[in-house]
């Protein structure tokens, strides 16, 4: 039995509506023809925040009682998340305060400032930023908003594929991005609650394959700080509850290498024009170069974000 329900996860896509976009799906005949499959990309790049997390963090703040609100949320993020609080708590008019890594990108920074939040950097090699944001909440009376682990963000980031699913009936399989896996998790229990049939695969690139190892294991594993480009699947330990909805619901985690990553963000970028971040087009890696089972030919692929330094993209 799973904490979330495709009844939370209706009740979230309502909830959520006044602050998330509903996105669209894009087709691209180029990439079709470079995989040997029929692919539908669910397009969170173009999301509020240029990511799908406006949905977990929207659904979270929103079930937070109205009496607690005005002491404000604090969350810890290399970036998407963060935006997203940011988002969600200026709308609802709340204070927020994230904590960051220093080597996040700079347009996650930014746009995390310029939404009103306080910013508050550390080290990702030397800190914990928990045990940062645990501090915060517990001085200022905040509510922690953890970026992946709770069932709020668990049910809200699941509308994502519930939206997916409805866009597009029939997928024999839908691919999802893996980091802390709140989104693969939501999805998955979003995908079979609507299509029993579909199969579920998270990917994570090589050098963060902290849930790959961990379901090989059978328990949850903690791996260094991964040094990949794709900057928010750095997850080093999966969470509780989305490692026990993984290894229940998901058909196979996939892993795909560096250049694997950075290829697939130029060929995205160039054949669909669909400005995708590396942590986005991780998904599309693995059905461009063949890791999915052959048998499966209509494909849903969620393009988890957009967020990108110009910098980055210069370099790949």
């Amino acid at each position: 039995m799973t904490p979330v329900t495709i009844d939370d996860i209706r009740a979230a896509a309502a909830r959520i509506a006044p602050i998330a976009q509903k996105t669209p799906i894009w087709r691209s005949r180029s990439f079709d023809e470079r995989c040997g499959r029929e692919v539908v990309f669910k397009c969170e790049n173009l999301q509020k925040g240029g990511a799908f997390k406006i949905r977990g963090a929207s659904n979270f703040l929103l079930s937070i009682p109205e009496a607690d609100r005005p002491k404000g949320v604090v969350g810890f993020s290399s970036g998407n998340h963060a935006q997203a609080v940011a988002i969600a708590a200026r709308v609802l008019g709340m204070p927020a305060t994230l904590v960051m890594p220093d080597d996040a990108p700079k347009s996650k920074l930014e746009a995390t400032r310029a939404n009103g939040a306080r910013v508050v950097v550390y080290d990702r090699f030397k800190d914990s930023r928990e045990r940062i944001g645990q501090e915060i909440a517990a001085e200022t009376g905040a509510t922690l908003v953890p970026p992946f682990d709770h069932r709020w963000i668990i049910a809200g980031a699941g509308t994502c594929a519930l939206e997916l699913m409805e866009q597009a009936p029939g997928l024999d399989a839908l691919v999802v991005c893996l980091g802390g896996g709140g989104l693969l998790s939501g999805s998955a229990i979003a995908a079979m609650a609507v299509n029993p049939g579909v199969r579920v695969f998270g990917v994570e690139p090589e050098v963060a394959d902290d849930y790959a190892q961990s379901l090989q294991k059978g328990e949850r594993i903690e791996i260094a700080s991964p040094p990949t480009i794709a900057d928010g699947l750095r997850t080093t330990k999966p969470g509780e509850i989305t490692f026990a909805v993984i290894r229940e619901l998901v058909d196979a985690v996939l892993l795909v290498s560096e250049e694997e990553i950075r290829e697939t963000t130029k060929f995205v970028i160039s054949r669909t024009k669909l400005l995708v971040e590396p942590s986005g087009a991780v998904g599309a890696a693995a059905v461009l170069y063949g890791k999915l089972p052959p048998e499966l030919k209509k494909v849903g692929v969620i393009l988890s974000g957009g967020n990108v330094d110009f910098e980055t993209l210069a370099a790949l």
